[in-house]
């Protein structure tokens, strides 16, 4: 019996009954789809990292090291596993070809290496621990994705030719965001090389006890180990893998939350819309004694099945995309070994959506206890109260203005229905906004003040290189007397010992300028001005456990110098780990520098880009836009994905609720709108009544999520952020795309879906509809 009425209903409520489905295929395919890909995200780096044998702290070091002195501190460490030096082999990207073109415009220290003997191994795209042959060469393989290079390519330097054999991934600077890529080669080749480039070591540990790694840390700080260059950890290495997919699954899961609430309120219509066209029967069915547990079963039953199907639609549906999804994460750290776990908890994912469909109907349905047998048999619709609208006067006015002042009144006096709708478009908006305004903030230039880089037209690295007091000297007096720049600043990074209780307990790396020409952005506080100030960035704070107000002392080569923390900034860079102040200190060495300018209107960046390429050899010269495009490409692309998906989304979803809306109100108003017909009222009339109950909540809906999506969005976006170290985030909106295209887009959608749904009410007649 319930499959024939089933089958049935839904031959008579087609559109209806495919709206609902969908959304709930939507909703659980998302949810499945974010379920898949956090399993396998997680499974692919703790796969990569482990077939790796990633390095749980690594020191990245230019200059000599003391082996005996470090042998001594490795044994002195009970919590040591393993330890080794690795040689990285920087090269000048002005000196690398690949397929014929240089490596100029690369912001990455492009560098050789050799394969590990103990750990930390580059493996290929099999996963298979690479061994090059002699004349052979293994690319990053970001490399090949980007374009380029491709298997086969001729790889030169200075002469020295290399073929392209394939591709590795690299458990520590697979990511964009990683500075550094390194390329593999075999011994011997390397032995030709080392004379080309410049020699850096990576001091790398594994650890027995992970939990103690910030113990290990210290202890290397203290022991005065080599130490010029970034500290990164086995956190970090995985952080920065997550980094590009994480942000994606983290859209994934805010979207699918938002299609859950969605779906609910489009059950939620439908089912309103259904017992409006239902209630001469359910008056009957009432009538005769059926209670009322048994007419929500009739009811159940459908919604039961509607759910089963979308659910199972959209599960199945998840298995399509995840593929496409997934494709990027098995790129680049291979597969993860967690297929059936990610398609159990997909399955349980969706398995708790059918349920709380279930759950939500049956709490819907409690309102069959207001509906009286008696009223339901003799006017064939709810009797609402109608309560507000009341100051709105018609008396005296023309038809065009009397259709649009009755569907406001209409919407004053049941503000309780229309609530639903509102809801809906607000959540509509906020889906379709807030991508859109985290794709203009990545995609901005200003952007890089998020990460700890203040926002310049050009950036200069000077590093793995000697004299760099000196070279910058030559490059700040060239920049000072260029006409075409505008102003410039030189921050040199230098090493200080932080004093607790007298003596040195940690290190840090203090980049020493005036950082008020271009500044980064602040969580708290404000760049320091005086040589009494630091700031600190939060991974620093929190590790120091020095806030905001606080004090530290480091030693300098003047003695000890007490700085009051100034502020606090977030930063992705050299490990996250890193300081700014103003005091000076000449016989401190230097560690690197970072040279910024901003060109004058008539000059293009690109062009002094080249220019100073070709006159500093020694410094790596990028336009901020290029560097933040090759740091944060990925991430970018997909923020634009997303944004791109989310128009569609939002767009579709308003087009079916507002249609699905009209065409409940129509139902539920069939006796006023005999009634109007019987006063004069055209369809074009009562069309435009409709339009403008469309109109004022569509407007009001997409006013407040707007809003919504640039203040509360922005708040969402900042924790998502926060994973990364990104402690500082603010939208940077675009006017043009988030408060005039995105509501138009939500308006004409609105508009035609209301077209499209009062097109039956020339079916509805006045003599089927007025009763006594």
């Amino acid at each position: 019996m319930y499959g024939r009425l089933i089958t049935n209903d839904i031959k008579k409520s087609k559109l209806v009954t495919a709206a609902t489905t969908i959304f709930i295929a939507i909703t659980a395919m998302l949810v499945s789809l974010a379920a898949i890909l956090v399993i396998n995200l997680a499974g692919s780096i703790d796969g990569m990292m482990e077939r790796a044998k990633t390095p749980h702290f690594m020191q990245m070091h230019s200059g000599q090291i003391d082996q005996r002195k470090m042998e001594d501190f490795a044994k002195s460490q009970p919590n040591l596993a393993d330890w080794q030096v690795l040689d990285f082999l920087n090269v000048d990207n002005t000196e690398l070809f690949i397929a014929g073109k240089p490596m100029t415009d690369s912001v990455q220290d492009n560098g050789f290496s050799v394969q590990s003997k103990k750990f930390d191994f580059l493996v290929d795209t099999k996963d298979q621990i690479i061994q090059p042959k002699v004349g052979e060469v293994y690319l990053p393989i970001i490399y090949e994705r980007e374009g380029i290079a491709k298997k086969g390519d001729l790889l030169e330097v200075k002469g020295h030719k290399l073929i392209v054999a394939g591709f590795l991934r690299d458990s520590q600077m697979n990511a964009s965001l990683s500075s550094s890529k390194r390329f593999i080669v075999n011994q011997k080749d390397y032995q030709m090389l080392e004379k080309f480039g410049n020699v850096e070591y990576l001091i790398e540990y594994r650890l027995k006890d992970l939990d103690k790694i910030s113990d290990f840390e210290k202890a290397y700080i203290k022991a005065e180990l080599p130490a010029n260059g970034p500290a990164l950890t086995h956190t970090l290495f995985r952080m920065m893998n997550a980094l590009s997919d994480g942000i994606m699954i983290a859209i994934i899961l805010l979207v699918s939350l938002l299609m859950l609430a969605v779906a609910f309120l489009c059950i939620r219509f439908t089912l309103l819309s259904k017992i409006e066209d239902d209630y001469p029967e359910i008056g009957v069915l009432k009538a005769i004694g059926l209670r009322n547990s048994d007419i929500k079963r009739l009811y159940l039953a459908k919604y039961t099945a509607i759910g089963l199907v979308g659910c199972l639609l959209g599960y199945l549906l998840s298995f399509a995309f995840r593929g496409i999804l997934l494709e990027n994460i098995q790129l680049y750290m291979g597969k993860s070994g967690n297929q059936g776990l990610s398609m159990l908890v997909g399955l349980l994912g969706t398995v708790l959506i059918f349920f709380g469909v279930l759950l939500y109907v049956n709490l819907v349905l409690r309102r069959f206890r207001k509906i009286s047998a008696a009223s339901a048999i003799r006017f064939g619709a709810s009797q609402e109260k109608v309560r507000g609208g009341k100051g709105l006067k018609i008396a005296g006015r023309s038809f065009p203005k009397v259709n649009g002042l009755l569907g406001i009144k209409d919407v004053l006096s049941r503000k309780k229905l229309y609530v639903t709708l509102f809801t809906v478009l607000l959540l509509s908006s906020f889906i379709l906004i807030l991508p859109q305004n985290l794709y203009s903030t990545v995609s901005s230039q200003s952007f890089s003040r998020y990460m700890g880089i203040g926002q310049s037209d050009l950036r200069l690295d000077i590093q793995q290189t000697k004299n760099i007091p000196e070279k910058t000297a030559e490059i700040m007096d060239t920049l000072n007397q260029d006409k075409q720049i505008s102003k410039s600043v030189a921050l040199t990074t230098k090493a200080f010992s932080l004093i607790k209780k007298g003596k040195a307990e940690d290190q840090l790396k203090i980049e020493l300028g005036d950082h008020t020409i271009f500044p980064v952005e602040y969580a708290e506080g404000e760049a320091p001005q005086k040589t009494n100030q630091i700031a600190l960035s939060s991974s620093l704070s929190d590790d120091l456990e020095k806030p905001l107000n606080s004090t530290l002392t480091v030693r300098t080569s003047k003695g000890d110098r007490k700085l009051k923390v100034c502020g606090i900034y977030s930063d992705v860079t050299n490990g996250g780990k890193t300081a700014k102040a103003m005091f000076t200190d000449q016989k401190a060495a230097t560690m690197w520098c970072t040279i910024s300018g901003n060109v004058k209107g008539s000059v293009t960046p690109s062009e002094k880009v080249k220019e100073y390429s070709s006159k500093f050899n020694y410094a790596k010269v990028s336009d901020i836009k290029h560097y933040m495009q090759q740091t944060f490409g990925s991430t970018i692309q997909t923020v634009a994905t997303a944004a791109k998906v989310a128009v569609i989304v939002a767009l579709v979803i308003t087009a079916l609720i507002v249609l699905l809306f009209i065409k409940m109100l129509l139902a539920k108003d069939r006796h006023e709108i005999a009634v109007l017909q019987a006063l004069g009222f055209t369809s074009r009339d009562i069309r435009q009544q409709y339009f403008m109950r469309s109109l004022v909540i569509v407007v009001l809906g997409t006013i407040i999520g707007t809003l919504l999506a640039s203040t509360l969005g922005g708040q969402v976006a900042g924790i998502a952020m926060s994973m990364m170290g990104v402690t500082t985030f603010r939208f940077t909106i675009n006017p043009l795309v988030s408060f005039v295209l995105c509501p138009l887009g939500m308006l004409l959608v609105t508009l035609l879906a209301t077209t499209l749904a009062t097109a039956s009410l020339q079916k509805i007649k006045i003599s089927d509809n007025i009763k006594e």
